[in-house]
Order: C-alpha cells, then sequence, then structure tokens
C-alpha cells in the first residue's frame, strides 16, 4: 500500500532536459516550416526550449531541494530574454507554463522517467 519514496536522481533529471531540448528544437522547426499558423506551437517549443537550456548544466539537478528552489526563482523571475520568437508575451506564459509543469514533477519526483519526444 505505500511504497517508499524514490530516491532522485539527478543524471536521469539531466538526461529528461536534454531530451526534451532535442524535442523542442525539432517542434520549432516543424513549427516555423507550417509558417504563420504555428507561431504558438513555435513559441511554446522556444519556451521550452529556453527552460531546459537555463537548467540542463546547472549545478542544482543533483539535489531535489536546490532544483526546485531553483525553478522557484526563473518563476519569479520578471522577464525571459529571447530571441527570434514571435510574442513576447505568450512566450513568457509558456515558460511560465512549463516551469509550473517542472516544478509538479519536482515535488512529485515523478515523470523524469518519461523521455519519449511526445508527452
Amino acid at each position: 500500500m505505500s511504497d517508499p519514496a524514490k530516491a532522485w536522481d539527478g543524471a536521469q533529471v539531466r538526461k529528461w532536459l536534454e531530451r526534451r531540448l532535442e524535442a523542442a528544437k525539432l517542434d520549432q522547426a516543424a513549427a516555423d516550416r507550417r509558417g504563420y499558423e504555428a507561431r504558438d506551437e513555435y513559441d511554446q517549443a522556444a519556451a521550452e526550449e529556453w527552460v531546459c537550456r537555463a537548467l540542463k548544466d546547472a549545478d542544482c539537478t543533483g539535489d531535489q531541494a536546490l532544483f526546485a528552489k531553483r525553478l522557484k526563482e526563473l518563476i519569479a523571475q520578471e522577464d525571459y530574454a529571447a530571441t527570434g520568437i514571435n510574442d513576447d508575451t505568450r512566450f513568457e506564459r509558456h515558460v511560465r507554463g512549463v516551469l509550473r509543469k517542472l516544478a509538479k514533477m519536482t515535488k512529485a519526483n515523478e515523470g523524469f522517467e518519461k523521455t519519449l519526444r511526445y508527452q
């Protein structure tokens, strides 16, 4: 009935971030090829890439509490600098959404084993 809590696996988190970074780049390329009607998808993929790039090489991925603290710092950040996006407001909304998703995953320590492109 009660499973022992899974231990935090920093290597798995880094692997997940790397895979999502690769998937976000592919999603951006696909949205870019689709053109004007796919601007939102492009901004969403760019937001996921920004988050993964900001966290991928950070020292905090080895410790769950430090990773959660870093996520809170990023969520509280005023703006997110990026070039080549279509709509700054939409991009920032997507960045915060990805950060909240990661914060939930970090708190529950679940979901980092899902490394497929489509989630």
